[in-house]
């Protein structure tokens, strides 16, 4: 799902964050960079993970589909002395930029980015009034295109497949209700709805519109077809021997990357009763523990931590197989695409 930032995750409430790479440790321990290897990090972002990367002497690919992040990076690409590439792309386009070769590693941390939030402009935050705009990449459909223009059914599809809303269908005849009066604008003016239609209650640990904020930015960046395709990409352009390390922030990410990784190690589970036609060969192997989650000290030190999972494999000599979608279960809401036309 995905945002950009090499370490970075959302605040549960939408408010300001600081650049602090989540798992650093353990993203390194899993991809283990070294003099002599190419190490693509999708999500540049502030550029913590590309930073600790090139400390360990391994040269770096690093994409960003915000080219507010690029722009940002040029100052460190300068000091890289020609070890960092920082291109401006989507990660789900990350085996256009690998060499023919292949990479010694790949790593995605699937966080917004604390620049996206702390910029009122972008609308990622109803803490800080702006725009309801939430596109990462500035171009396509806008969350007030969605809020103002989508209909009902796929407002309450969006709210529950993408942020797990149990009050999806409250929110949206609200949604519903009040745009007939007058169109969304800015961040607070939807949150102020939002709040209003489902009150916070004081055992409440985030904000009313936190889980609606989440799927609609999820849906306007086409974060999980933008995850699964990048770890189909990443299958085509590791070599032998090379990592794939992943870290997401929310259950819907997790589920993706792990259904992929049970797929490609063949660990997925099928029915017992259906015969097994043929043997696939595994194109990934565990590395480690299944998953790996925050420790308590750094949990306790940074709270966006505490949501963040880690699951890393290895890339084996198996071709890579063709890219079948279904094995994610994704959500169909392909009748919105035609928003931006």
């Amino acid at each position: 799902m995905a945002a950009n930032l090499g370490g970075g995750s959302s605040d549960a409430d939408g408010g300001p964050v600081r650049h602090i790479p989540v798992l650093l440790d353990e993203v390194l321990a899993a991809l283990e960079p070294a003099p002599g290897k190419l190490i693509l990090d999708g999500t540049f972002g502030a550029g913590g993970y590309t930073s600790a990367i090139l400390a360990r002497g391994a040269d770096v690919i690093a994409l960003d589909r915000d080219p507010g992040a690029i722009a940002a990076g040029e100052a460190l690409v300068a000091n890289s002395g020609g070890r960092l590439r920082l291109v401006h792309s989507q990660f789900s386009r990350l085996a256009d930029h690998a060499p023919t070769d292949g990479l010694d590693g790949v790593v995605l941390d699937i966080g917004v980015s604390s620049m996206q939030i702390d910029e009122a402009e972008r609308g990622f935050s109803f803490q800080k009034n702006g725009p309801l705009d939430m596109r990462m990449s500035g171009a396509g459909v806008s969350a007030a295109d969605v809020v103002n223009r989508a209909k009902l059914g796929d407002l309450i599809r969006i709210f529950v497949f993408l942020g797990e809303e149990k009050q999806a269908t409250r929110i949206a005849h609200a949604i519903e209700k009040r745009r007939l009066e007058r169109p969304f604008e800015t961040t607070r003016d939807l949150a102020g709805l939002i709040e209003v239609v489902t009150p916070r209650k004081a055992k409440d640990k985030i904000h009313p519109a936190t889980r609606v904020f989440q799927a609609l930015r999820v849906f306007v960046n086409d974060e999980l077809g933008e995850l699964a395709q990048a770890l189909f990409a990443a299958e085509r352009a590791l070599k032998p021997g090379g990592r794939l390390v992943v870290v997401t922030f929310h259950s819907l990410e997790d589920r993706i990357v792990k259904k992929f990784f049970a797929d490609r190690s063949g660990k997925a589970s099928g029915s017992r009763h259906m015969p097994m036609v043929h043997e696939r060969a595994a194109t990934f192997e565990f590395a480690g523990k299944p998953m790996v989650a925050a420790s308590e000290a750094e949990a306790e030190a940074n709270p966006r931590a505490r949501s963040a999972k880690l699951r890393a494999a290895v890339r084996t000599a198996a071709p890579a197989e063709a890219a079948d979608f279904s094995i994610f279960d994704l959500p169909n809401l392909a009748s919105l695409e035609r928003l931006g036309n």
